[in-house]
């Protein structure tokens, strides 16, 4: 079971290099949103794929009577859910932004800092 969710893992790593490759500032974005749940499934399968019972101690018992589950991934994936999903709004809006400003989003056309019509620099001294 691991072993596919390994493979997964691998697969949303390799679909999000490819969009944030992309010219497309949308492409580049739903890359990010990509790698946030590669992310969050690679640390998920990281922390053991069990069906153990919840980690809870009963009442006048100083530890666990037997395997439980690990709760760390868990509270690790819903912090990275909460930082992805911030840093995704905070990407929009800065590519809203430059769309608004810029009128595209191929980021070869947004040669802001370079304009096409103003001459090279000289190259030596």
């Amino acid at each position: 079971m691991e072993a596919w969710f390994a493979l997964l893992v691998g697969i949303f790593f390799t679909v999000a290099v490819y969009l944030m490759l992309s010219k497309s500032i949308i492409r580049v974005l739903l890359g990010v949103a990509v790698l946030g749940n590669a992310v969050n499934l690679l640390i998920f399968t990281g922390g053991r794929l069990t069906r153990d019972v919840p980690p809870v101690i009963a009442g006048g018992v100083d530890t666990l009577g037997g395997p439980a589950a690990n709760a760390l991934p868990q509270a690790l994936i819903l912090t990275a859910i909460v930082i992805s999903f911030s840093f995704f709004a905070f990407l929009l809006v800065l590519a809203w932004r430059a769309y608004e400003d810029l009128s595209t989003d191929n980021t070869d056309e947004m040669r802001v800092a370079e304009p096409v019509k103003e001459p090279m620099p000289p190259l030596g001294y």
